[in-house]
Parts: structure tokens; C-alpha cells; sequence
């Protein structure tokens, strides 16, 4: 269903955007890492040419793209290299993301503006470089990382600036659902039922201990790949991966965690 189908990935030299590429490429996809690392950061792990080798290993083919997606010049060069390199994109997941979580009174501006530049404007601009190539393909799919629509205040008041710019991500999928529709193209949103053990959560969020709370990236890999084989009359929709996972057979979960058997700790915007 993927072999020969090309995957444009932000943000895929780690974490959840790698183990979607790797899901994919082991189906014989050609995986496009547009991510800024070139040069690997040990706290960090990884580049897009590590990632770009991993990706080969796993039966795909690859190409690593240096792309910081702030800037629409750098996504238009990605995206012409894609094309040039794999003929067209048939799949973009915006994976990219920036966090901090940080009230409205002590959030630098320069934070805040990273976190919109990247979360709102990167997956905007990303889309819109990517869509051309889409339509041109048979049963085109563009997935955002983001999380369903929670109105619960709790979800505002600590973090307000990464709640809202997570949201756009969530409402720019629902628009493109709706706008994209008629030229045959699905836009979902996929968001994690509990932490996902990433650098993110290892260095800004919760450290080891949290890092044992959490699930594998490859869960989301899984639900992702069981959204981009659905058909395009499958799109608008804001899901969850253990929802989506479930809806596919799933019963063992376990095999998801870091630690088997630990209490998992839910993700940002899930109510317990």
C-alpha cells in the first residue's frame, strides 16, 4: 500500500516523526526527513542522516533535508528536492513542534514566538508547499500531530501560549479537511492517549520518572499508519491513538510501554 509512495516528514531525525518514517519505510515508502539536525545533539540524539540511514535499513528509501520550516524558502527548497528526488509527495505529516509550557506572565516573547513561527505558521506553510503535489496524488493524506479541541479551562491556564498554538495546528486539519476535500486529499490530526517517551518529556517535562509513565513513539507510528491507509472519505477527524488503534484489533497495549505495568501518565489535553 506504501512502497513507492513518498512521505514528507517535519521534524523526523527523532522521537514520534522518526517512528513514523520508519513504520512507513519498512512498507518500501521513500521517507522525506525535512529537520534541522545535522549535527547530533547528545541530549537530543539523532540527525536527519542518522535517521535518513535508519530509514533505509528499515526497507524504504530516504532523503535527508536540512529544513528549519520557519522559513518558506527553506520548505519550498525541501519540497522541491523531494519532488526531484521521489517524483512527488503522496503523504505529509506535520510532526515539527516547539513547547513551553510556561504561564502568559513569565513566557519570553521569543518563546512564544518560536512556538507559533513552528506549531501554527511552520504547519501552515509546510501544507501549503506540499498541497500542488497532493492533489496529484491517489489517496493523499496529510496528518498534524495535534490534539483534539479540549475547551476545559484547565487546559489554558498554566500553558495558554502552547495550548493555543497546539490547537491551530488541530483547527489548520480541519479547515484543510474541509477545503481539501474536493480535490481528494484527508487531513487528520493524531494525538497520544498518554506521554510518549520523547526528548521533550526526558528534558523539559517530567525526566526519568516520567519517562518510565510513558508509551514507545511506535504506538503513534501504529495509529498513524492505520489513519493514512483509510481511504480520503476519512478526514476532519481529531484522533486519538489508543482510539484509533482499538478501532484496528488492538487488545495488547502493554507492548507499548516503557516500562510494562508501570501506571501511565495521561498527555496534555486528555481529562482522566
Amino acid at each position: 500500500m506504501f512502497k513507492g509512495k513518498t512521505v514528507f516528514i517535519s521534524g523526523a531525525s527523532r522521537g514520534i516523526g522518526k517512528a513514523i518514517g520508519l513504520k512507513l519505510a519498512s512498507c518500501g515508502a521513500n521517507i522525506v526527513i525535512a529537520s534541522k539536525s545535522v549535527e547530533e545533539n547528545p541530549k537530543l540524539g539523532g540527525t536527519i542522516f542518522s535517521a535518513a540511514d535508519e530509514m533505509r535499513a528499515a526497507g524504504g528509501n530516504a532523503l535527508a533535508v536540512q529544513c528549519d520550516i520557519r522559513f518558506e524558502d527553506q520548505v519550498q527548497a525541501a519540497v522541491d528536492k523531494s519532488v526531484q528526488e521521489f517524483g512527488g509527495i503522496d503523504i505529509l505529516v506535520n510532526n515539527a513542534s516547539a513547547i513551553s509550557l510556561q504561564k502568559t506572565e513569565t513566557l519570553d516573547p521569543r518563546r512564544f514566538d518560536l512556538m507559533f513561527d513552528i506549531n501554527v505558521r511552520g504547519t501552515f506553510m509546510v501544507s501549503r508547499a506540499c498541497i500542488p503535489y497532493l492533489k496529484k496524488s491517489a489517496n493523499a493524506h496529510i496528518l498534524n500531530l495535534s490534539p483534539p479541541i479540549n475547551m476545559n479551562p484547565k487546559w489554558f491556564k498554566n500553558h495558554l501560549a502552547y495550548t493555543v498554538s497546539k490547537y491551530d495546528m488541530t483547527m489548520i486539519a480541519m479547515g484543510l479537511a474541509a477545503e481539501l476535500k474536493e480535490f481528494g486529499i484527508a487531513c487528520n490530526s493524531l494525538w497520544p492517549v498518554t506521554t510518549i517517551a520523547t526528548a521533550a518529556v526526558q528534558n523539559l517535562l517530567g525526566g526519568d520518572a516520567l519517562m518510565k509513565m510513558s508509551r514507545r513513539p511506535e504506538i503513534m507510528a501504529d495509529a498513524a499508519f492505520e489513519i493514512l491507509k483509510r481511504t480520503v472519505d476519512f478526514t476532519g477527524n481529531s484522533c486519538l491513538d489508543e482510539v484509533i488503534l482499538r478501532e484496528a484489533g488492538v487488545t495488547d497495549f502493554q507492548k507499548y510501554s516503557v516500562v510494562e505495568g508501570t501506571d501511565l501518565y495521561p498527555d496534555l489535553f486528555i481529562d482522566g
